[in-house]
C-alpha cells in the first residue's frame, strides 16, 4: 500500500498519486476547503454512519456469541443489521470522499490512511463475500464456532477500521 517515498499505491503496482492529485484540485476540495462550516457538517455525517455502522456490527455480532438480544433469532437480527450496516457504509463513504478532498495530498503520504483504506477494503469484502453469504440460511445448521469464529473476525476487521482511522490524525 505505500511506496518507499511514502505515496499511496495498490500492491505496489499501480500508483495513486494522479487520483489524490485530482480530488487535491476537485470541486470538492474547493468546496471543502473554503466552507469550514460544509466540512464540519459533512464530518457531522462521517460519524453518523459510522456510528451508525458500528453499532450494527457490534448488535449483529453480539447476537452471533449470544451476548445480546437472545431472545430473538440470529438469523433476524444479522438481516436487520445488515441493512442499517448498508446504510451506514454508504454515508461513510460518501461523507470520507467529501473530507479527504480537502486534505487529499497529506492523505496520499500518510501510512496509516492507507492502513485504514486497506482495513476498510477487507472489511467490505469480507461482509458482502463471506459473512452475508454464511449468514443467508438457517444458523442452526452452523457450527456454533463458525458463528463464533464469524462474529470475532468481524468486531477485529472492523476495531482496525476505526482504530486506524482515529490513528490518521496522529500520523
Amino acid at each position: 500500500m505505500c511506496r518507499r517515498d511514502g505515496g499511496f499505491s495498490i500492491g505496489g503496482y499501480m500508483d495513486l498519486y494522479p487520483l489524490f492529485e485530482w480530488l487535491d484540485t476537485s470541486l470538492l476540495a474547493d468546496i471543502s476547503k473554503a466552507y469550514g462550516g460544509t466540512f464540519a457538517v459533512i464530518q457531522m455525517f462521517h460519524l453518523m454512519g459510522m456510528a451508525l455502522m458500528g453499532g450494527m456490527v457490534l448488535v449483529g455480532d453480539l447476537r452471533l456469541l449470544n451476548v445480546l438480544l437472545r431472545d430473538l433469532p440470529s438469523e433476524m437480527v444479522i438481516e436487520n443489521t445488515h441493512k442499517w450496516f448498508g446504510v451506514g457504509l454508504t454515508i461513510m463513504i460518501m461523507s470520507g470522499i467529501f473530507m479527504s478532498s480537502a486534505v487529499a495530498m497529506k492523505l496520499y503520504y500518510n501510512s496509516m490512511f492507507a492502513a485504514k483504506m486497506a482495513a476498510l477494503a477487507t472489511g467490505i469484502v469480507f461482509v458482502y463475500a463471506i459473512r452475508k453469504p454464511l449468514l443467508a440460511g438457517d444458523h442452526t445448521e452452523l457450527n456454533p464456532w463458525t458463528l463464533r469464529i464469524v462474529a470475532v473476525t468481524s468486531i477485529m476487521i472492523w476495531f482496525t477500521v476505526a482504530a486506524s482511522g482515529r490513528w490518521i490524525g496522529f500520523s
